[in-house]
């Protein structure tokens, strides 16, 4: 079974959790919020389908940043065809552990499951991310080769 569905938006990275004064920990808003686009668009793109317990997956993410207003118009034609690629944040990490962590009980039982992961950026006049997600394929150790 592959999965693919579309979260429209500027892509949003990860925040790292902040503390109060008072030493409790929780989570930014726009993260949480970005969560639960997340999990809202997967659900009604790809109904209620949760990957087996068990299995080892495959995720595919492919972050359209916005192109900027003010770019002159060389550059942003540069950028609407690939050349010129996103080398801002968020980072690529932070993306990705957005998308992981949105899916843990909703996709997956866990993202711990994702046994391999690309995410690609470019930039776009329609800023949005679009995530892939199969069983992973089964691939010969290259250990072998190095002993």
């Amino acid at each position: 079974m592959i999965v693919k569905f579309t979260v429209p938006g500027q892509p949003v990275g990860k925040a790292r959790p902040r503390v109060t004064k008072a030493g409790h920990a929780y989570t930014p808003k726009k993260t949480v919020d970005y969560e639960n686009l997340v999990r809202a668009e997967y659900h009604r793109q790809c109904g209620d389908y949760k990957f087996p317990d068990d299995a080892m997956l495959d995720m595919r993410i492919m972050a359209f940043y916005r192109i900027p207003k003010s770019a002159p118009k060389r550059r942003k034609s540069a950028m609407e065809r690939g050349e010129i690629r996103p080398t801002v944040k968020p980072d690529s990490d932070n993306v990705i552990k957005g998308i992981a962590d949105s899916g843990n009980g909703i996709f997956y039982r866990d993202d711990t499951q994702i046994v391999d992961c690309q995410i690609r950026k470019f930039y776009s006049y329609e800023p949005r991310v679009v995530v892939t997600i199969q069983e992973a394929a089964h691939y010969q150790s290259s250990n072998k080769q190095e002993e």
